[in-house]
């Protein structure tokens, strides 16, 4: 079986999830960096150590081999010196982050220009319970920046860009910085790598213009309030043609005048009569895919609960659907017939239980009146 060096360099459990992972090594890369602990080669070896075990719990192939053979599944791989930069892409985020730098990791290899990401977006959505249950198709309209049609998203005019002199088109500057050799966007071109000498007359060089977007939206069967739904790439357009960020649909289900919903089964209450709990009856109720017939056995009590298997709300993956609970509440009538007053006061004399005799409220209303 596999150590679990790794899990503890990191003091993460071996279920740890890849958040987790890096919250622990960002926490770990603050305590141990070299440039916060000048000339202390334990806290260099600890950063390294680290700093390895993050590169492969982060990567879920890596993880996946080091889980099941140890190190030895990692090959040429595992150690310090291995690492592959594509791969621990996001390293020099983390350390810009911490440092206030970010960029290249490792001794000089250099990453692409970063081009920044679009901001995702968030839409809040009203449906109806119905909806939510049975599932819906929807149309809504989203503001939002997108790039310029005029300029394809360039920010300029034709011929009105030209290559950053400060960075010779990289987008980046670098410097080293300890044992690292770290970049920075270049400031005077905002890590585009260009500058627009000509600006587009119709976003005035911000590439992007404001836009009213109708998108369908499209929701499945069984979703709950509070759900968010992801539509990728539909959020707005990052500056300098970036790509897009998300947009984020928050589902909020309206209340139902009827009926309740208890993870995948739906509650409701239903009035009979008293004469239908004692006697028994066949009564109809309401469920979403109409009304169904229920069988009340004699000597119902009020409150008593009966299921309607398979009239509950489906399971989001398809594969079943939750039940409807059908609670029965024994009816007291506020308002009586004098042929109904007679027949439950015969009721109540063979039953004996005593009770205000008929007409009497009536004059004790006319006394006071």
């Amino acid at each position: 079986m596999p150590d679990d060096s790794y899990y503890e360099v990191l003091g993460v459990s071996r279920d740890a999830d890849t958040s987790a992972i890096k919250k622990a090594y960002r926490k770990l890369a603050l305590k141990y960096h070299p440039d916060k602990n000048p000339g202390d080669a334990a806290a260099e070896e600890r950063f390294k150590e680290a700093a390895e075990a993050y590169s492969v719990l982060s990567d879920s192939e890596k993880r996946q081999r080091y889980d099941q053979f140890g190190k030895a599944g990692l090959g040429a791989q595992a150690g310090f010196s291995g690492f592959d930069p594509e791969t621990f892409g996001d390293f020099g985020d983390i350390l810009g982050d911490l440092f206030g730098f970010g960029g290249i990791f490792g001794g000089g290899g250099r990453r692409g220009r970063r081009v920044p990401r679009g901001r995702d977006l968030r839409y809040d959505l009203k449906i109806e319970f119905e909806e939510a249950v049975r599932g819906m198709e929807t149309r809504v309209q989203v503001p939002r920046l997108d790039p310029c049609e005029e300029c394809d998203g360039s920010g300029a005019e034709p011929g009105g860009v030209d290559t950053c002199s400060q960075c010779s088109g990289q987008g980046q500057v670098a410097f080293q910085q300890g044992f690292f050799t770290i970049a920075r966007a270049c400031a005077h071109c905002q890590g585009t790598g260009k500058l627009i000498t000509d600006p587009c007359q119709t976003c005035s060089g911000e590439g992007r213009v404001r836009v009213e977007k109708t998108l369908t939206v499209k929701i499945p069967a069984g979703v709950d309030d509070g759900v968010r739904m992801r539509i990728s790439g539909e959020g707005e357009a990052g500056p300098a043609g970036g790509v897009a960020g998300d947009l984020y649909v928050v589902l909020h289900v309206r209340e139902h005048k009827i009926f309740r919903r208890h993870e995948l089964h739906i509650l409701c209450d239903h009035p009979i009569s008293y004469a239908q709990a004692a006697l028994g009856a066949e009564i109809t109720v309401p469920t979403l895919d109409g009304e169904e017939t229920l069988t009340v056995s004699a000597g119902t009590q009020s409150g008593s609960r009966f299921r309607l298997r398979g009239k509950g709300v489906p399971e989001l993956n398809g594969r079943g659907r939750g039940d409807q609970y059908v609670t029965l509440h024994v009816h007291t009538p506020t308002s009586l017939t004098a042929e109904q007053r007679e027949l439950i006061g015969q009721l109540a004399e063979i039953e004996g239980d005593p009770v205000a005799e008929p007409g009497l409220f009536d004059r004790v209303k006319k006394i006071f009146h």
